[in-house]
């Protein structure tokens, strides 16, 4: 651990200059309490960095829990071993595929069963059709970008079923909402994306019962594909799946923790709960390793942990720099859908997810580490 000033702690080793003069903008807002946790894969984002960890009193700063209200993993260790999955995996990679919509935009055409179910878990004090109207279809879709569905495997050879999505297009639109609902009042501070909503007020109130639900739909949303994939999984297999263990996480969301004496309202954007004993999962980039772990309770870290890679290049620099080819090379052995889409998601555009480990070593221990046999990403 660095401490980088009075309010601002880092774990990053790899930390470019940009990211760490944005998190120290951030770090100088007057209610943060008492600093922002800077993880090891902290990279630039938008009005606060990717990677950190706020704590704020009395006020909550809507951007720095993101426009993904409750993205985050989850992960199915079942009774199978990667030698009993013999057949072409294109065939349970194209399954899945056709179980759960992909990319941006793409939703359900009816509910399943099981998917009403949860929808009707999401009954609420506010109507989300005034955000999206077809906000029930959503339910059990991945999305683009770093989303995903993998099939892999853990150093004992076990086979874990591991995706990552968040609260889709609804979620979106209700994060989107109220930034512009805190820019919106003028308030003067260092970036317009660090504008805040005040405890007690109206506005505060309407994006915590919303922001609550979000994190519910995000949640709900990854069990509905989980148990698609499954279902998948099973038809591959021939045989019923046991789930030996399921671990579920946000790494975008808000909760009101009490740390360094007060309660405080923590927003992890782009960072996991690493409490003492709570299980997690950290995925790397698309073809490199993941791991589920297992919180330390680091409190300088405000019990958090590093949610993934993290970002080294744009996507759009991304897309400049790497060839397809180079992306084959990275995808050798992995089951994939072979496209140019997926440029942007190169291994090589994110920092190395050993390096990130090595740095969160006294936030979590490591209990798996999963190599990839199949993945499945929207376009």
């Amino acid at each position: 651990m660095q401490r980088i000033n009075e309010h601002l702690v880092s774990w990053a080793s790899l930390l470019e200059a940009e990211t760490l003069r944005q998190a120290e903008t951030a770090s100088r807002l007057p209610f943060i309490h008492p600093h922002i946790a800077l993880m090891p894969d902290a990279h630039l984002g938008k009005g606060a960095t990717v990677g950190s960890v706020i704590p704020t009193l009395g006020a909550i700063i809507p951007a720095a829990v993101g426009v993904d209200i409750g993205c985050g993993m989850a992960a199915v260790r079942t009774q199978y071993h990667r030698d009993d999955l013999r057949s072409d995996l294109s065939t349970l990679r194209t399954a899945i595929e056709r179980a759960v919509p992909l990319s941006a935009g793409a939703y359900n055409t009816r509910l399943t069963e099981s998917a009403r179910k949860r929808v009707d878990q999401l009954a609420t004090s506010f109507d989300p059709g005034k955000y999206a109207k077809n906000w029930a279809l959503q339910l059990g879709t991945l999305g683009s970008g770093n989303h995903f569905i993998e099939v892999s495997h853990d150093e004992d050879g076990a086979v874990w079923l591991f995706l990552h999505s968040g609260s889709r297009g609804v979620g979106n639109k209700i994060a989107s909402h109220h930034i512009r609902v805190a820019q919106e009042r003028g308030l003067k501070v260092p970036d317009r994306d660090l504008a805040y909503l005040d405890e007690g007020t109206p506005p505060f109130d309407a994006y915590l019962t919303e922001l609550r639900w979000a994190q519910t739909f995000a949640l709900l949303n990854r069990d509905e594909m989980m148990d698609r994939v499954i279902a998948c999984f099973a038809d591959f297999v021939g045989g019923p799946v046991e789930q030996r263990e399921r671990v579920q996480c946000h790494h975008n969301y808000t909760e009101q923790e009490v740390h360094f004496g007060e309660r405080v309202w923590l927003s992890r954007k782009g960072a996991i709960n690493a409490e003492a004993g709570v299980p997690g999962l950290i995925p790397g980039s698309m073809g490199d390793a993941s791991y589920v772990v297992i919180g330390k309770g680091n409190r300088e870290s405000l019990n958090s942990s590093p949610h993934g890679a993290g970002r080294a290049f744009s996507r759009s620099k991304a897309r400049k720099t790497f060839t397809r080819e180079q992306l084959r090379a990275a995808m050798k052995g992995i089951e994939y859908r072979d496209t140019d889409a997926f440029l942007d998601e190169i291994p090589q555009a994110y920092k190395p997810i050993d390096v990130v480990m090595r740095d969160a070593a006294d936030l979590v221990e490591i209990r798996h580490t999963l190599r990839q046999m199949v993945n499945v990403k929207g376009d």
